[in-house]
């Protein structure tokens, strides 16, 4: 446009030069209203870039996910979680006009000390161009819908602080009820550009009543309650017996609320990166008014999406319908009770052990333990062949009084056991001398004395234990056992 304008004062002024000197003052103010005519084009054509000021505010309890919803439709990964009242902000932008702009964004904390900031964020000139955000957490949805009660009261309070004149707070409510009436289902033909942003009152349509429940608790403001850490839904499942209808059950009592406040539902997963996308374009749908073709989604339980207009009394009933052992009526703190604090643990945090208090444990572990003999093996428990109790530490001794052959009492011979320790704690016999002879004497018993620094031989050990073994044959005879020789010889 501008171009041909510029086309048009060229064309202008060669037909000046050749024209009489005394119209050259008209054409000077032709040329004049044609250049003011071009920059009130430019001046329009600059109105109609996307509108700064407009506002988030999310809140909800401590640990719920604000912050990081916020850097996921902001589009980072690293953050810093901050207190009191953060400011963040995610980028708009229009493909049309090609023009960016940014939306403010407020993460209240989930402490209710700091519900007074919430003026340094919501004004009564921008109360008209704030959305709000009730983050509640999946992962724990006992506490849902108190949260959510809790919340809107909140900004509840908050609305009627600032004190809006009475007739601009009107306009905001039936704002709400008119976009809440003119819902219509997303058509499979190319949306328009562009939604307007308050629709013209006076236009004829047709709007259907508002059911009983509905926009009971007019806020004049757009709210949108998001389910956040959707992918808790598993964990509910196997560790807290939850079932279908238990989320049936929790999702219509949320729905319940969202009719009440006019509001949409969304459940997000920040893990799984799920309906954030539907999220952020039905923010700048809202606020910004583009268009908007995503319809309502309620088939899979960890990703319902609800617009603002779609659910009803009605729609809410169908979840009834899966109810086995649960009620429609019943409390929802009774149904969705919330487990002990030892047997749901959020977070687990493992803290190592200080390093002198776990030597002092070993310490005195190693202090209870008896005495083992080097070299040998350690069966902490077991039986022996016998049928016997075995002792629970098992020394040298009793591995060779096991290889030894027993007495009737069940005990080996002392001084076999003796002369067994003495040879293992005296050096070794000189090497056999010619014919099989230890070298340095004879074939001597265990028991005679030797010389200071010689030993037992094995020769030494094995006749003393053939001497026993003989000794105890006589006396091995039992009773029991010769009763069947008597009766051999009987018959």
């Amino acid at each position: 446009m501008a171009a041909s304008g510029r086309a048009a004062s060229a064309s202008t002024g060669s037909s000046l030069e050749r024209g009489a000197p005394g119209a050259q003052n008209g054409a000077d103010d032709d040329g004049q209203n044609l250049w003011s005519s071009i920059l009130s084009e430019v001046s329009m054509h600059s109105r109609s870039k996307l509108p700064s000021g407009k506002s988030v505010l999310v809140m909800g309890e401590v640990g719920a996910g604000k912050t990081t919803l916020v850097a996921k439709l902001q589009g980072i990964e690293e953050y810093l979680k901050g207190r009191g009242l953060e400011y963040l902000y995610f980028n708009v932008h229009d493909d049309d006009i090609d023009d960016d702009t940014r939306c403010n964004a407020w993460v209240l904390d989930g402490d209710l000390y700091h519900k007074g900031l919430q003026k340094f964020a919501v004004s009564q000139d921008n109360l008209a161009d704030t959305i709000v955000l009730l983050v509640v957490d999946m992962s724990r949805p006992w506490g849902a819908l108190d949260s959510l009660q809790k919340w809107a009261g909140v900004v509840r309070e908050h609305v009627d602080r600032l004190r809006v004149p009475p007739e601009d707070m009107r306009d905001m409510e039936q704002k709400m009820v008119r976009h809440f009436q003119e819902y219509t289902e997303p058509g499979t033909g190319s949306p328009q550009r562009k939604t307007p942003l308050l629709p013209d009152a006076d236009e004829e349509s047709v709007v259907l009543p508002l059911g009983e429940r509905t926009l009971t608790h007019n806020l004049g403001v757009p709210v949108v309650v998001v389910c956040a850490k959707c992918d808790a839904v598993s964990t509910l499942e196997k560790d807290h017996d939850y079932r279908d209808e238990h989320f049936d059950f929790i999702q219509s009592h949320i729905r319940r609320f969202c009719l009440q406040y006019g509001a949409a539902l969304v459940y997000t997963s920040m893990k799984d990166n799920k309906n954030l996308d539907v999220l952020y374009k039905y923010l700048v749908h809202r606020l910004y008014g583009f268009p908007f073709i995503v319809p309502a989604h309620v088939v899979e339980k960890d990703a319902v999406f609800i617009p603002a207009g779609w659910d009803n009394e009605k729609k809410i009933a169908i979840l009834h319908e899966n109810f086995q052992t649960i009620k429609a009526e019943d409390s929802f703190e009774d149904v969705i009770v919330k487990p002990p604090v030892r047997k749901f643990v959020h977070e687990k945090e493992i803290s190592a052990e200080d390093d002198q208090v776990f030597l002092m444990k070993l310490q005195g572990l190693i202090a209870k333990q008896p005495t083992v003999a080097a070299g040998r093996p350690v069966e902490a428990s077991g039986r022996a062949p016998s049928g016997s109790p075995r002792t629970t530490n098992r020394s040298a001794a009793s591995n060779v009084a096991n290889a030894m052959p027993m007495q009737p009492g069940g005990q080996t011979s002392e001084g076999v056991l003796a002369n067994f320790f003495n040879s293992l704690l005296t050096k070794k016999a000189g090497a056999p001398g010619p014919g099989g002879s230890p070298a340095g004497g004879g074939g001597g018993t265990p028991t005679q004395v030797r010389k200071s620094g010689s030993k037992l031989g094995l020769t030494d050990v094995q006749a003393e234990l053939d001497r026993i073994a003989s000794k105890s044959e006589p006396e091995a005879l039992s009773p029991t056992a010769a009763e069947p020789t008597a009766e051999n010889e009987e018959s």
